[in-house]
């Protein structure tokens, strides 16, 4: 059964109750007891973030909220498990923090950093089914459905991609915070990849005059004996569109220190356009 349609779940020894409204965008499942599998075992797996995460996230953007720091956000429109690689990881990455850098210098203010990455596996779609020359297919879905091939046996949505995208999205957030805490996102490294673009390319020589200023900054910072932590690590957190209910609903969990629910897919979640009704089960 959908668990669009399933009025409650436990965790932790507590009911989560789960009211039954519609909910748009889902994938046509052609077998439920393959999907009720698929989900039971999702729900059994460990977090991929946790809850105090997500709460420092929240403070950091009521921060935001009062013109006390700039949020950042950038990252693929839909992720693959082809290009979950560490490269494609550490170029996404790499991006957002050189932009941070010349934030935090251009507007004297903490950057939140936040990657739309480790979850962005599913696609809203205007229409279920795609017509090609007379044959009509499921539409693409995102990878944690189906493949983008135009066959039937890829379109075909298999639920057991929904363990896929989680295992996926565990991987690329092992790697960033690999990346994020153990030094490859020190402030003096990105800003020598913000010299390096400055220098190599024809467009980056409009933030020469920035590059230069920031330099000095560090140069001096450097002389007075300043290395404090902040330099060497970062916080950087994970975002996606929360469009499947079913793998939502099985990754919400029962925080130990408060006992209020969190979804600990990622860090940042939003609802889209096609699934932002009132009445409906996203927004609820």
């Amino acid at each position: 059964m959908s668990a669009a349609n399933s009025p409650s779940q436990v965790h932790q020894g507590r009911v989560i109750e789960w009211p039954e409204l519609p909910a748009h965008q889902q994938p046509p499942w052609p077998d439920p007891d393959e999907l009720a599998r698929a989900v039971a075992e999702l729900r059994a797996l460990p977090p991929l973030v946790f809850a105090g995460e997500c709460d420092i996230l929240l403070e950091r953007l009521a921060s935001a909220s009062r013109g006390e720091a700039f949020v950042l956000m950038g990252g693929d429109c839909a992720e693959t498990f082809e290009a979950n690689t560490a490269d494609s990881i550490r170029a996404r990455l790499q991006t957002v923090l050189q932009m941070s850098v010349v934030l935090t210098y251009a507007a004297s203010l903490p950057v939140i950093k936040v990657g739309r990455l480790a979850g962005q596996y599913f696609k809203p779609r205007s229409k279920v089914i795609e017509l090609r020359d007379g044959i009509e297919l499921t539409s693409y879905l995102g990878d944690a459905v189906n493949s983008m091939e135009f066959t039937e046996q890829a379109r075909r949505p298999d639920a057991q991609r929904l363990l896929r995208a989680y295992n996926a999205s565990s991987a690329a957030l092992n790697l960033v915070r690999a990346f994020t805490q153990g030094g490859y996102a020190d402030l003096r490294q990105v800003h020598a990849w913000n010299q390096d673009f400055v220098r190599d390319s024809t467009a980056g020589q409009r933030y020469e005059n920035l590059a230069a200023e920031i330099d000095r900054a560090l140069s001096f910072m450097h002389a007075c004996g300043a290395n404090p932590d902040e330099f060497k690590r970062v916080e950087f957190f994970a975002a996606h569109e929360a469009l499947s209910i079913d793998y939502e609903r099985a990754m919400t969990r029962i925080d130990s220190r408060t006992g209020l629910p969190y979804d600990v897919s990622g860090h940042f979640l939003w609802i889209g356009e096609r699934t932002r009704q009132l009445d409906a089960a996203h927004v609820q």
